[in-house]
C-alpha cells in the first residue's frame, strides 16, 4: 500500500528552510525587534539596598563606624582584626567578634566610662560586612572582598584578587573561618595546589584568605607564624 502525499505538504517546510537560510546569511548583520541608535537609553533602576539581618554578628575584617559624642579623636572607622578585636585610643584592644553592634556599644560604653569619660555616648554601626564575601588580603595584587556565587575554590579567589604579588610566599596561604562559633584557621601550599600536587580547597562566604609575604600586616604575620600549615582547621 502506497502512502499518498499531497504536493502542498512540502510548501511549509520549504518556507521554513528558506527562512533559516536567510537568517544564517544575516547572522552578522543588524536585525530583530531591538531598536538601534536610541537617543536616550535611560538610567538603570537604582540598586536595591539589602540591609543586614537583625542581630547581625560582627566578623573579622568587618569595618565598624564608632561614634563617641563630642570625642572626634575616638570616633572613626575601625577594622576588626583576624583575632576578632578592634583597637581604640585610650582603651586599647576590645573583643568584637560575634557581638551585635548593640553588645559592642555596651562594651565600649562600659570601658570608656570606667576611667576616661563620664556618661559616654557611644554608637556602633557596620560600614562594611565580610560575612557575605570572601576577603583576600596579604601579598596579592588587588586585596579586597569578593562576592561568592556558588562553589568557589582558593585558586579562584586568589585569581579574583589579581593573583599573588612578586613578594608573595605562595607556600604559606591561610584560610580563616568561623566553625562552631570559634575562629579557626588552616594553612595551604598554593604552589603545590597550582601544580596539582594538592587539592584546591573550597572557600565560603565569610572566609578570609591571607597570602604570606613581606607586605603582610604585623598582626597577621604573627598569626601566620603560629599555624602548622597542615590544611587542617584549628583554633588560633
Amino acid at each position: 500500500m502506497k502512502l499518498a502525499v499531497k504536493p502542498d505538504f512540502f510548501l511549509p517546510l520549504a518556507a521554513s528552510f528558506a527562512a533559516a537560510i536567510s537568517l544564517a546569511g544575516c547572522a552578522d548583520s543588524r536585525g530583530g525587534p531591538i531598536p538601534y541608535n536610541v537617543a536616550s537609553f535611560g538610567a538603570p533602576d537604582a540598586p536595591e539596598l539589602v540591609p543586614l539581618e537583625a542581630g547581625y554578628k560582627i566578623a573579622p575584617m568587618d569595618i565598624l563606624t564608632v561614634k563617641v559624642f563630642k570625642m572626634p579623636d575616638l570616633s572613626g572607622d575601625y577594622e576588626v582584626d583576624l583575632a576578632g578585636r578592634i583597637s581604640m585610643p585610650l582603651i586599647g584592644e576590645v573583643p568584637a567578634f560575634d557581638l551585635t553592634t548593640e553588645q559592642l556599644d555596651e562594651a565600649l560604653t562600659r570601658k570608656l566610662g570606667e576611667k576616661y569619660l563620664e556618661n559616654p555616648d557611644v554608637s556602633v554601626g557596620i560600614k562594611t560586612s565580610t560575612r557575605r564575601n570572601v576577603t583576600v588580603d596579604g601579598a596579592v595584587n588587588r586585596a579586597g572582598s569578593f562576592p561568592v556565587y556558588g562553589p568557589t575554590t582558593l585558586m579562584q579567589v586568589v585569581a579574583a584578587a589579581g593573583g599573588t604579588s612578586p613578594e608573595a610566599n605562595a607556600r604559606r596561604v591561610a584560610i580563616f573561618r568561623s566553625i562552631g562559633g570559634k575562629r579557626q584557621a588552616a594553612g595551604f601550599d598554593l604552589t603545590s595546589i597550582r601544580r596539582g600536587e594538592a587539592p584546591d580547597p573550597q572557600v565560603y562566604a565569610g572566609d578570609i584568605v591571607v597570602i604570606d609575604g613581606s607586605s603582610v600586616k604585623a598582626a597577621q604575620k604573627q598569626i601566620l607564624n603560629t599555624l602548622p600549615f597542615l590544611a587542617i582547621f584549628r583554633p588560633f
